[in-house]
């Protein structure tokens, strides 16, 4: 097992013999020994791109199809499952591109035409390219970035970042006809002063220039990026003339393409931006997006003809046939999401760390990894994996399978029942029925709840919750589906405990409360230095392996599988994965004309 820094730069064996079997987790990569490209890769030469056509993505109802609370940044719950849509409506200011020879990413100013921070770095200056428009033909500039920033940290949407600004500087002079606008596109019960303190710390500079004051040093924050809602700019003119429920399912950006058809969670149809600010782009005259249920009826409708990619796919059965397919190629990512085993430690059974530590005894990940992995999955006992940054994946004193112990737990505590739940997806089906299998030998009664991933996030939400089978990681494991999204005590999608008096989140957050983790993952974040940053994620994953707060298993990306003649950044070019799936870049994804 080795540790790498940045991501792709060693060998990954997780997929490199996919031949024989693939993870049944949505996995892959890109890279063999070396991190050279396997014949996956689509290592082929191909011609000039060539503009036109219209390509149908196909997208998991689970996952990536699932848009209920609808498109626009600032209030919905799916952005970071929904990177392909948001890609094509918004585009973005920095995107995650391929790495240099193919290894790793790296990210790029897009939107943004260059960023720098201050000398302290406390202040983080985004410089954007002028020129740039919305498609209604509205102006790109620091006053609409300012209005989507304040909106998209105001509105409650679940994929606004934790920022810590300096809400204290002295109040800028802003034109009160911008904030009414601003104010009637927020919720009525919003924290008037909160936004007040957030216009003090994000100011417009100049007509192209926008300022973000923080209060701590934050190196992750442009990492973070291109899987947060921040990146995606969208009309203010349009929002205020199509109300929020209009403008929340036909949204308007600066992106390679407008939305003319929306049908939530069901299908969205596309067509090219004439108006998009890069020369040529995008290649494709329409884009739509599919949504269907599991990777089976995925498959199928890609080989009917009703669609030619599938983003995603990780039934290791189908990827396999695919394999196997002359008009049919697969191509895999590099991981950063390791599978993990979420523990509710807020309520019973799993505030007593005994039943915690029962879990981890009762659960053989390197069992399934054989069992349905063929022994090809990526074994982390951390939230990295090797395509992202600061891989390590062994932890001191990491408590492996022992079923004696877990029983002999199970059996002191008088018995353990666990309500075991996950994203209905059919890998995730397949983990947790080999869980329940395992827990079960330990005397664990288990009950298994697989769900829309709406209703998963609303679990969360809630607190309704015992156990949950997800992914922790993102290629900068503090951003996106990161380890401070899993295990920060203030985020939703936590089930770790809260600060010492603090009755819920926002009381810990209104009264400045932190427990020892959060004080950890916050040093992890507050230097630029990559070593440093490196070190704390050590002792990030130390203390959660040391409370038992969640096991970890394999680390996976899901496979891309398109039509033959299908090209782009994200498909036959892989680019880590930003949270679970790997982001396309759509305005350079083009089709040979022989394969439309």
């Amino acid at each position: 097992m080795k540790s790498s820094v940045r991501g792709g730069r060693s060998a990954v064996r997780l997929f490199g013999t996919l031949a024989v079997a693939l993870s049944l987790v949505v996995a892959g990569t890109a890279c063999a020994a070396g991190g050279q490209p396997t014949d996956d890769t689509g290592d082929v030469e191909v011609g000039d791109p060539q503009p036109g056509g219209s390509l149908t993505v196909l997208l998991d109802a689970g996952f990536a199809g699932g848009w209920a609370t609808g498109l626009d940044p600032a209030t919905s719950n799916t952005t970071g499952a929904n990177l392909p849509q948001n890609a094509a409506i918004f585009g973005g200011l920095f995107t995650l591109e391929p790495g240099e020879n193919g290894e790793g990413g790296q990210i790029v100013p897009n939107q943004a035409e260059s960023y720098e921070w201050s000398e302290d770095g406390l202040t983080l200056t985004v410089k954007l390219r002028d020129g740039i428009t919305f498609s209604d033909g509205t102006p790109f500039n620091a006053e609409a970035v300012l209005w989507n920033w304040i909106r998209q940290l105001s509105s409650g949407s679940t994929g606004a970042p934790n920022i810590a600004l300096n809400t204290s500087l002295e109040p800028p002079q802003l034109d009160q006809a911008f904030l009414d606008d601003l104010f009637a596109a927020l919720p009525e019960d919003v924290d008037r002063d909160a936004v007040m303190g957030r216009l003090n710390a994000i100011r417009v500079v100049d007509d192209l220039t926008i300022e973000m004051h923080l209060n701590a040093v934050n190196g992750s924050l442009i990492n973070g990026f291109p899987g947060a809602n921040l990146n995606l700019i969208a009309s203010p003119t349009a929002y205020k003339e199509m109300g929020a429920q209009a403008f929340s399912e036909k949204p308007v950006g600066a992106g390679p393409f407008i939305v003319t058809s929306n049908t939530q969670s069901q299908r969205l149809e596309l067509e090219r931006n004439p108006d998009y600010f890069k020369d040529g782009l995008p290649y494709l005259d329409e884009l739509n997006f599919q949504s269907a249920s599991g990777d089976q009826v995925l498959y199928q409708s890609l080989l009917a003809g009703d669609g030619q990619v599938v983003e995603g796919l990780s039934s290791v059965t189908l990827i396999q046939e695919a394999r196997n397919n002359p008009d049919v190629q697969v191509v895999l990512g590099a991981p950063t999401s390791p599978y993990v085993v979420q523990l509710n430690t807020r309520k019973p059974p799993f505030d007593d760390k005994r039943a915690r530590e029962a879990i981890y005894y009762a659960t053989d990940f390197e069992a399934i990894n054989k069992g349905l992995f063929n022994d090809e999955g990526e074994m982390s006992q951390s939230f990295t994996a090797s395509g992202g940054l600061f891989w390590h994946d062994t932890v001191p004193g990491y408590r492996e399978y022992d079923p004696e112990k877990a029983a002999a737990l199970v059996e002191e505590m008088g018995g353990l029942s666990v309500r075991l739940g996950t994203t209905d997806i059919v890998t995730a089906r397949s983990v947790t029925t080999a869980l329940q299998t395992q827990w079960e030998e330990a005397g664990i009664d288990v009950q298994i709840d697989a769900e829309p991933l709406g209703d998963v996030i609303n679990r969360f939400l809630a607190g309704d919750w015992d156990a949950l089978l997800q992914t922790a990681g993102a290629w900068d494991p503090s951003v996106g589906i990161g380890v401070g999204v899993r295990f920060g005590s203030t985020s939703p999608f936590s089930g770790t405990p809260l600060p010492e008096g603090a009755a819920n989140a926002g009381d810990a957050i209104a009264q400045g409360l932190t427990t020892e983790l959060d004080d950890l993952l916050a040093a992890a974040i507050a230097t630029t230095d990559e070593d440093e940053r490196f070190e704390a994620y050590k002792q990030v994953s130390k203390y959660i392996s040391d409370e038992a707060y969640a096991p970890f298993g394999m680390a996976f990306s899901p496979a891309q599988v398109m039509k033959k003649g299908v090209h782009g950044p994200g498909l036959d070019q892989p680019i880590p994965a930003l949270a679970v799936n790997q982001g396309v870049l759509y305005d350079r994804v083009w089709i040979e004309e022989s394969a439309r």
